[in-house]
């Protein structure tokens, strides 16, 4: 057994990998494309690795487990913030196929390039990686139906809120929790928070929590 398919296998054993189209991709869309040469021979182990710049490419169990909760579908429009060197970006679009969109914004102008290359590998027309702007996320195509961010707030962010289609799923870190956010309307959402997260901080947001009805989920033993 290879030591992709052994980390896949892993995955879907302890139950993190269940969606046949997220476990698809996950077959398609190989992490060692999306790491640094001198890391790749370590592409396959389940934990973070740095790609520069003080950012990583986060553990392939916790990309797992924000993909199973977004649970996107063929044909949405899906952001990703904060797409590092795109390997996430990759698996959305595989997910959504060519009748969806996939949209990521990264800050960084050397990790915007090496994830525009790095995307460029698999062909997706339909899903390209742009740099972020002054506003957080990116308006100009709102609203999506899926927003992913991969890099810790201090809170949620309204602006990404007003990005998220009513009934949307936003799956975001504030601090060490990992947030599944359902818009209801306008700025009220409901919110299921997954406690035991690590992840760099996203810029500095400073939007209160809006109205919101709790779920509360314990997961306490995963981290990026």
């Amino acid at each position: 057994m290879t030591p992709r398919q052994a980390l896949l296998d892993k995955l879907k054993r302890a139950g993190t990998l269940i969606s046949p189209s997220i476990i698809k991709a996950f077959e398609q869309i190989d992490r060692a494309d999306f790491v640094t040469s001198q890391y790749k021979s370590r592409a396959y182990d389940d934990f973070p690795l740095p790609i520069g710049y003080g950012q990583t490419i986060s553990q392939p169990t916790t990309v797992a487990f924000m993909l199973e909760r977004l649970l996107a579908q063929a044909g949405e429009a899906v952001l990703d913030v904060g797409s590092g060197s795109g390997w996430a970006t990759a698996l959305l679009a595989n997910i959504v196929g060519p009748r969806g969109k996939v949209i990521g914004v990264e800050r960084v102008e050397e990790l915007l390039k090496i994830g525009k290359i790095n995307l460029g590998k698999y062909g997706y027309d339909y899903a390209r990686i742009i740099r972020a702007g002054d506003k957080l996320g990116f308006s100009d195509e709102a609203p999506y139906d899926r927003i992913l961010v991969s890099a810790a707030a201090l809170e949620v962010p309204a602006e990404l809120i007003r990005q998220l289609k009513i009934g949307g799923t936003m799956i975001l870190p504030v601090k060490s929790s990992l947030y599944k956010l359902t818009k209801r309307s306008g700025q009220k959402y409901s919110k299921e928070e997954f406690y035991g997260f690590s992840f760099v901080p996203l810029v500095e947001v400073h939007s209160p929590f809006l109205d919101e009805d709790n779920e509360h989920g314990q997961r306490d033993d995963l981290g990026v």
